[in-house]
């Protein structure tokens, strides 16, 4: 049983690690500069088909021909700027995981923002309620003592 357990283990873990050395060769770059970029651009875009994944990480079909784009782009000396550009012109500014502050997107940059201000507020409104709800207890029992003397 211990080596059939074994025996399954090192084919998975065999056919795992020939899964990822076959994905990296296919796009080999022959200079290291723009292999370093193309792996830097394959973790900035999005892929348009998963939720909140970057292409270097999805398996999907488009993520695939995303990958292969940029390939295909690079190789024609395309730098980073060109291709983020001709990327989000054909899939939005969804593919990039940092979009731009333009009136569609200025809510992506202000939520948190004003979130944390709400949080605040609401945080300072609550400490002085309970400050004033102390002081009114403490007027009370000052006031009960007072009367207890007379």
């Amino acid at each position: 049983m211990n080596r059939l357990v074994t025996t399954l283990m090192i084919l998975i873990l065999g056919s795992v690690i020939n899964l990822a050395l076959a994905t990296e060769d296919k796009f080999h770059f022959d200079e290291p500069k723009k292999d370093a970029l193309f792996l830097e651009l394959t973790k900035e875009l999005r892929c348009p088909k998963c939720q909140n994944q970057n292409i270097a990480d999805s398996d999907a079909m488009i993520a695939v021909d995303l990958k292969r784009k940029v390939y295909d782009l690079l190789q024609k000396d395309y730098d980073k700027e060109q291709v983020i550009e001709y990327m989000k012109q054909r899939y939005g500014d969804f593919v990039y995981y940092q979009p731009p502050v333009n009136p569609m997107t200025i809510w992506l940059w202000l939520l948190p923002v004003l979130f944390v201000f709400a949080a605040l507020v609401g945080i300072v409104i609550t400490r002085k309620r309970q400050g004033v709800e102390m002081d009114s207890e403490q007027l009370a029992k000052a006031q009960e003592i007072l009367e207890r003397d007379e």
